[in-house]
C-alpha cells in the first residue's frame, strides 16, 4: 500500500540524472541531503497534475517546502504568505512548490480556504505535491524520529523543511522547522537573494543582510584583487572588507 513508485523518466538539461528509484523506506540506504548535494528528482501528483521536480524547475531556482497535514492553521498561513509573494519570487527566476502527505482531493479543497484567507479571493499560485506514497518524505527526509518509525505503518505528518535548489538541481540552502513553528518567508527571500548576489559577485552576505547593502569581499582575494574587481572597497579589518553590491 505505502510501497514506493520506481521512477525511470530521463530528465530533459539534466541527462546524466535519472528520476531516483526507490525500493524501500530502510533508513540506512535513505539519501543524505546535505548542502551541496545533487536535489533528488521525483514525480509525484500535484494541484497541476502529475508533476517531474526537474521538468517543473527547468532553468529556475526552486524553493520545495513541506507541511504537516492540509487544514491546519499554519500551513494555511504559510501557503497564502509564500501565494502573495509569488511576483518576488518570479522577479528572481524562483519557483515555488509545496508538499504535503494528504491525497490530492484534500489539497484542491484547501486551496480554497487559503484563497478566502489569505489572499482575497485571488486564486493561488503554485503547485501542492501529494505524497501520499511518502516518497518524498523519505527522500528529502522530511519527517520527525517517530513518523520515520511508523512510515510504512500508518499515517504520518510531514515536518516544515525548506529546500532551495538552484539552476544546476544543487541544493543551497536546508532549513528544518518543527510543526509547530511556523516559517518567515521575508528570510527565505533573503536568503535568495544573498545566494544569487554571491553567485554573480563571488562575495559573501554578513548578519542580518537585505538585497542593496554592502557586501563582503572573501579574505581569498587580494586587496589588489579586490580593487581592480569591485574599486572602491571599505576595511574595517584586513579580512573583512565591504564594497556596495551597486557599483558592480
Amino acid at each position: 500500500m505505502f510501497a514506493c513508485s520506481i521512477l525511470r523518466t530521463t530528465v530533459k538539461k539534466v541527462p546524466a540524472i535519472n528520476a531516483i528509484r526507490l525500493l524501500s523506506f530502510d533508513a540506512a540506504k535513505q539519501p543524505k541531503i546535505r548542502i551541496g548535494s545533487k536535489a533528488p528528482n521525483f514525480e509525484a501528483p500535484s494541484t497541476v497534475g502529475k508533476l517531474n521536480f526537474y521538468n517543473y524547475l527547468g532553468d529556475s531556482w526552486g524553493i520545495l517546502f513541506s507541511h504537516p497535514a492540509d487544514f491546519t492553521p499554519v500551513c494555511t498561513t504559510e501557503l497564502g504568505a509564500f501565494a502573495a509573494k509569488k511576483p518576488e519570487f518570479d522577479a528572481r527566476n524562483v519557483k515555488l512548490l509545496g508538499l504535503s502527505v494528504d491525497p490530492l482531493e484534500r489539497h484542491s479543497k484547501w486551496v480554497g480556504d487559503i484563497e478566502d484567507i489569505s489572499l482575497g479571493g485571488k486564486k493561488f499560485n503554485f503547485p501542492i505535491v501529494s505524497d501520499s506514497t511518502k516518497q518524498v518524505a523519505y527522500l528529502y527526509d522530511m519527517l520527525t524520529e517517530d513518523n520515520f518509525k511508523k512510515i510504512t505503518s500508518g499515517p504520518v505528518t510531514t515536518i516544515r523543511s525548506v529546500f532551495i535548489v538552484d539552476p544546476k538541481k544543487t541544493v543551497r540552502l536546508i532549513m528544518t522547522y518543527p510543526p509547530s513553528v511556523g516559517r518567515n518567508t521575508d528570510e527565505v527571500l533573503r536568503v535568495v537573494d544573498s545566494l544569487q548576489v554571491g553567485d554573480k559577485l563571488h562575495v559573501v552576505t554578513g548578519v542580518n543582510w537585505k538585497k542593496g547593502d554592502d557586501v563582503i569581499i572573501p579574505p581569498s582575494l587580494s586587496n589588489e584583487d579586490a580593487k581592480a574587481k569591485f574599486g572602491s572597497f571599505k576595511v574595517v579589518k584586513p579580512y573583512l572588507r565591504y564594497t556596495s553590491p551597486g557599483k558592480n
